[in-house]
């Protein structure tokens, strides 16, 4: 059962791979022309794996973070389409902040590593319809489930926030920062609606840096 939780100065943790441990929230906006996603990831996994899956209605990896092990490299799925972003490094051991934008009305996306922007790509111009899912950990292959313990993240991950507009550049930065930024209006660390399922821990986030 899902309830609000103030996870400010807390972080996930997911102990174990699995085919069962998540965390899943279902936001009560529907229908998004434009997404902004961000968090903090920690992981020692030498092999690929999902950080964040949005599952629309009938529509796998509606919106999607994946981490590819063989060149460190970070990509973003809008409607199952995989977008790689090459030459940052995500590499294991070390606590990394991510951002994903999306905006429909171009279909430019957009990832930011540790500070820094990846390039600029197209995905699509197709807005994001139904009723969405959203799980740390697994990756949805159905609504909520049809998950695969080789893809699942086993690690700590904290400050997850989720917009439904791009978020500027600016605000991107400060989040990369751990300075004060604007709070997610779909997802907020601060106000996490949100269901633990399986073997995942809260502890406190054991980094200064943000």
């Amino acid at each position: 059962m899902s309830s609000v939780k103030d996870m400010t100065g807390k972080m996930f943790i997911f102990p174990q791979q699995t085919a069962t441990a998540h965390v899943k929230m279902t936001p009560k906006q529907e229908n998004f022309t434009a997404v902004t996603v961000c968090h903090r990831t920690f992981t020692n996994l030498k092999r690929d794996h999902v950080l964040l899956s949005l599952n629309s209605p009938g529509k796998d990896n509606s919106f999607l973070t994946w981490v590819t092990y063989k060149d460190s490299s970070l990509s973003t799925y809008v409607h199952a389409k995989k977008i790689d972003f090459d030459g940052g490094d995500c590499s294991p051991n070390k606590w990394h902040s991510i951002c994903s934008t999306w905006d429909s009305a171009t279909g430019l996306t957009q990832m930011w590593l540790d500070g820094e922007p990846l390039i600029i790509l197209y995905s699509t111009e197709t807005p994001l319809t139904g009723k969405p899912i959203v799980t740390l950990g697994q990756e949805q292959d159905s609504p909520g489930g049809g998950f695969d313990a080789n893809q699942c993240f086993v690690g700590m991950m904290t400050d997850v926030h989720m917009w439904d507009y791009v978020l500027p550049p600016r605000e991107i930065q400060r989040f990369m920062k751990g300075q004060s930024f604007t709070p997610g209006n779909v997802l907020n660390w601060a106000a996490l609606d949100c269901e633990v399922n399986g073997r995942v821990m809260i502890g406190d986030k054991q980094t200064d840096l943000f």
